[in-house]
């Protein structure tokens, strides 16, 4: 295969750019016209920045930094879960900087399994919409990814986890 006849998910990043949202979410609705799109996503946004967006566009996905120490976007996840609009997280078990801490630890004991695993379930067990897509750099390390979805964190989990 060459090339792609249509791009599934499409997603604006507003990281480092200064063309207006609107303007870059009006361009990618005209690709999407044409049928080279199909869905439309943001990143990197701000709770105000997914309202303008979804002003102009149907947005199906937000994708920010978010995981059990960075919860800077609780407010977000809850909105986009009232929406129905996917919410997947970025640097889920931490990226740069893996995530240490006494209670994940102690969780990840109980449980038989990793640190990692119980930052991924616990991502699974904050809402629905939320989509995981963490990196693997191993087959073994992408069993353990998946493994992380059949745990079952209780309620003393995730309170000891500070949900």
């Amino acid at each position: 295969m060459d090339q792609l006849d249509v791009v599934n998910l499409r997603m604006g990043d507003r990281g480092h750019t200064d063309t207006p949202l609107e303007a870059a979410l009006e361009t990618l609705m005209s690709l999407r016209a044409e049928g080279l799109i199909r869905h439309l996503g943001v990143s990197n946004v701000t709770q105000t920045q997914v309202a303008r967006a979804r002003a102009v566009a149907d947005i199906v996905c937000v994708q920010n930094l978010y995981n059990i120490a960075a919860r800077d976007d609780d407010p977000l996840v809850d909105t986009c879960a009232h929406a129905g609009i996917a919410y997947v997280p970025f640097f889920p078990v931490g990226g740069f900087q893996p995530l240490t801490a006494e209670h994940l630890t102690t969780v990840a004991g109980r449980l038989g399994a990793t640190v990692p695993q119980v930052a991924l379930a616990w991502l699974l067990a904050r809402s629905p919409n939320i989509v995981l897509i963490p990196g693997t750099s191993s087959l073994a390390h992408l069993e353990q990814n998946i493994a992380a979805g059949q745990l079952q964190l209780t309620d003393d989990d995730l309170a000891q986890l500070g949900a």
